[in-house]
């Protein structure tokens, strides 16, 4: 029997791929937002690629605010640019 991979949309250019190949973004309960690299935190998840050019592309089409049903600050959206870099 062949194991299904999961596949996610990236919110920047909206394409599916498989889970492993993309960066997942997570509001936790408490409304924090970060990026979850291992996958494993609680709370509302979004994914995208690992290019900037996708997280910026999200971010002017206004995709995790829709996503996460909240307004998100720029400087969240800096840190994750951040840490996509260095990822």
């Amino acid at each position: 029997m062949v194991k299904k991979i999961p596949e996610r949309k990236c919110l920047g250019c909206m394409e599916s791929f498989p889970k492993s190949n993309l960066v997942r973004v997570v509001r936790s309960p408490e409304g924090e937002i970060s990026l979850d690299l291992t996958g494993k935190k609680s709370g509302r998840g979004a994914y995208i690629c690992k290019s900037a050019e996708c997280l910026k592309k999200a971010v002017k089409a206004k995709r995790f605010e829709r996503t996460f049903e909240c307004e998100i600050p720029e400087e969240i959206f800096e840190g994750i640019r951040r840490e996509l870099e260095e990822a």
